[in-house]
Formats: C-alpha cells, structure tokens, sequence
C-alpha cells in the first residue's frame, strides 16, 4: 500500500537527482531513501529513476509521475495555508440568517465591528421570517440565526441576546388618539396594518388580541417594518413595531403612539445554533462577539 511519505521522498530525489543530498533534505538516511523509491517500483511495477554513477536520473515514467506529484504537494501545500489563514481569522465565511430588520437594527453594529477587525471573512446574510430561517438553519444551509423567541426545538441550541418592547403606531392623521387609552376592542375597529401570515410578530399580535376574546382582518399586509412604519406615517393605518425601531419618528413627531388599555408583554431576540453541528473558526468568533455583546 503506498505511503503519502514515499511521494515526498520521491519528489525530493527527483529533484536532487542524488539519493544521499533528498537523505540530507529529509533528514533520514540513505538507505530508507533507497528503499522507498524500491517499494514505490515494485508497487507501480514500473522503474523510476536511472541508477548512474553520481547519482540518479528519472525515467520517462518518473517524468510523468513527477508531474502529478508536484501538482499534488502543490495543492496540499495550499490548503495548509488556507487552513493557516482560517485559523488565523484572515480568511473565512459567517453565514446568518435573520429578518431584514433585524439585521438592521439589531446586527448592523455587531457585523460592523466584526468586518473592522476581520477584513478578509466573508458575511453572507439570509433575510426572512423566523420559522424560516430556522429551517434554513437545520438544513445546514446557514451557520447561525437571529431569531424571535421563544424558539424550542430540540435540534438547535437558543441563547437570548436582548429583549424589544413593541408598540402600536400611526401616522398624523390619527394624532386625536395620542392622549386617549384604547381598549383593546378600540384597537382592532382601526384599520390594521400588519406583517404578512406566518411571521412571528404576525402570530403573537394575533394572539394578543385573541387574548380578549378578538380577532383582527388586517387592511395591509406588509414584509419589513419599513414598510409598515411608512404606511403608518401616510395614515394608512395602525402597525404594531418593535418601539426602539421608531424611536426616531417617535421623538420628530411623525408617528404616534397609542397607548392600550391592555400591557404589551415585552419580547426577546435570540440567536440559534445547531446542537449537533461544531461551527466554523469564522462563525464561532462572530458568536463570541454576539455573546459578549461587543460591537454595540
């Protein structure tokens, strides 16, 4: 059976052409250079190299075996480098998945702070809603995801990294309701703008109301909180948005907040990981991160 060891050995006397000077480079003797070069023959049933008098000249056979032997030691030589630069945080990819505004206000500092002081890793961000990114995630097809909570599922690993307090807000054209508190049924009779079905903040408004006995028929669904903070703003309705993702809009007057009869329980965001899956170098320091809370 050939031996990874042999080919170096080879390569070594074919480029030495003297059995004794690849000894010398490979700090071993003579004779196991000898009998190396005899076993990898006998294996291949073909002679290497021309025995002369000064030394050793390869064969045509040799030649062409030199050539795949030198491509060969030439890869590996690379990947090793490229393991190097992985390990050494220079090269690499971070693979997250989250909703686009998480990303936005939730993420941006920390994968600002991450590229600043890994310049060479690559960021690959997977927008979508929560249940679908955490398929996407024991699919195997992203390394980490920045989810709504609460998450159980036993194939993944769930830490909370911070909570949101979420809000109803409208536009101008509804600023008679600024001093007022809603009942809940007040709230539903507005038009109601809302994520589309199946997203997280969808499920837990739906069960907020359901909570008193309501259901609510949105006039608008829409994807992004921008979206939602947008159309509120012109009056198309009443969103439900997570409060620091409109403080500024809040404080220059051009959306209101409503304030329920009813608390809002507050919500956490969290980061999942898979439970049986060891993360990359890359994706493991940008979890660090995320716990430690570096970057915000």
């Amino acid at each position: 059976m050939f031996q990874l060891e042999w080919y170096r050995i080879f390569l070594h006397t074919a480029r030495r052409g003297n059995l004794t000077k690849a000894a010398q480079d490979l700090h071993i003797t003579q004779p196991s250079v000898s009998y190396a070069v005899k076993q990898m023959e006998a294996e291949l049933g073909l002679k290497l190299f021309h025995r002369r008098n000064k030394g050793v000249e390869l064969t045509e056979e040799g030649r062409v075996l030199q050539q795949y032997v030198e491509q060969s030691f030439s890869l590996l030589d690379a990947a090793q480098r490229h393991l190097h630069d992985l390990k050494q945080l220079t090269e690499g990819e971070v693979r997250i998945g989250a909703s686009d505004s998480l990303i936005k206000f939730l993420l941006l500092p920390q994968l600002n702070a991450f590229h600043s002081q890994h310049p060479g890793i690559r960021i690959r961000l997977t927008p979508g809603k929560t249940p679908e990114i955490a398929r996407k995630l024991k699919e195997g097809l992203i390394d980490l995801a920045i989810v709504r909570l609460p998450m159980e599922d036993p194939m993944l690993s769930v830490q909370k990294l911070a909570e949101l307090e979420d809000c109803f807000v409208v536009g101008g054209a509804y600023r008679e309701l600024e001093d007022r508190i809603l009942t809940v049924q007040e709230l539903a009779e507005l038009p109601m703008l809302s994520h589309s079905p199946g997203s997280s903040t969808r499920i837990f408004v739906e069960r907020w109301f359901a909570a008193s006995g309501l259901s609510i028929s949105p006039d608008i669904e829409l994807g992004s909180i921008d979206l939602l903070t947008e159309f509120a703003r012109l009056g198309y309705g009443v969103a439900f948005v997570p409060r620091p993702f409109v403080e500024e809009e809040l404080r220059s007057g051009q959306l209101v907040e409503l304030r329920p009869d009813t608390a809002l329980p507050s919500r956490s965001i969290g980061m999942a990981i898979r439970s049986d899956t060891p993360l990359s170098i890359a994706a493991e320091q940008f979890v660090r991160m995320l716990q430690s809370g570096d970057g915000t």
